[in-house]
């Protein structure tokens, strides 16, 4: 198993003991991307992977969004041999242990080849979302569901993994379209290129505290809700 955290500028808020711990779990191997900061972070990620042996970092040399970030360190994870690799928020939002938990699930059920976290607020579940996040998430989701033509809850939640397997390698050859949006801009290519409804699964956290300095602004919402379209498109083109 294999995760890729993609940092800009976070030397501010890194959770550097809760990336030591995920690096520590049994058969985990980290890759920190650094996304062009400008501010400490590549000092302290390379500090870090001084420390823990199973981690290890990638560099942009300029500021090219999240999902460059992300897509960079998948095909690093792939070329790594890795069976399964996922992604994770640098804010550790979805903490180490709850992140091993999907890993743990995603070995144990065949047919599956993604898993997807999703911010349900469930009755002994600890999960602390503003409201700001939560109504605009649930838009999201709705314009998401459509492009995709899954219900799917929760698209945007930092937290996924996906066998390695052809579909994903072809996911991921391509730059994403959007800077914003492209966790369903992955997932639309994958489901267009053959994988299967029944391949996803949507998995409760049962912890999930939401991070102070989030970058998630309203504008930000809007702009990825009219990546949407784009998206739409991008993925009927691909047909």
């Amino acid at each position: 198993m294999c995760v890729v955290v993609p940092c800009f500028d976070e030397a501010h808020r890194l959770d550097v003991s809760g990336l030591a711990s995920l690096a520590r779990l049994h058969g985990m191997a980290v890759i920190l991307v650094d996304d062009g900061s400008t501010d400490s972070t590549p000092a302290l990620l390379e500090e870090l992977a001084k420390d823990e042996t199973a981690i290890s970092v990638e560099t942009l040399t300029r500021n090219s969004g999240k999902g460059e970030a992300v897509r960079l360190g998948l095909r690093v994870a792939i070329e790594s041999g890795a069976e399964w690799v996922g992604y994770l928020d640098a804010d550790l939002a979805t903490p180490p242990e709850e992140f091993a938990r999907l890993a743990a699930l995603a070995r144990s059920r065949d047919g599956i080849d993604v898993v997807l976290a999703s911010r349900v607020a469930l009755l002994g579940h600890d999960l602390h979302r503003s409201a700001f996040r939560h109504y605009t998430g649930r838009v999201f989701a709705t314009l998401a569901s459509w492009v995709l033509g899954v219900a799917v809850y929760d698209t945007q939640c930092g937290a996924k993994l996906f066998r390695v397997t052809p579909p994903l390698r072809r996911a991921l050859a391509d730059p994403f379209i959007s800077r914003w949006a492209f966790d369903v801009e992955l997932l639309g290519r994958l489901a267009r290129d053959g994988s299967p409804a029944d391949a996803f699964w949507e998995e409760p956290l049962l912890r999930w505290h939401d991070a102070p300095g989030s970058r998630r602004t309203l504008s930000a919402s809007v702009r990825s809700s009219l990546e949407l379209w784009k998206i739409r498109s991008s993925l009927r083109a691909r047909r």
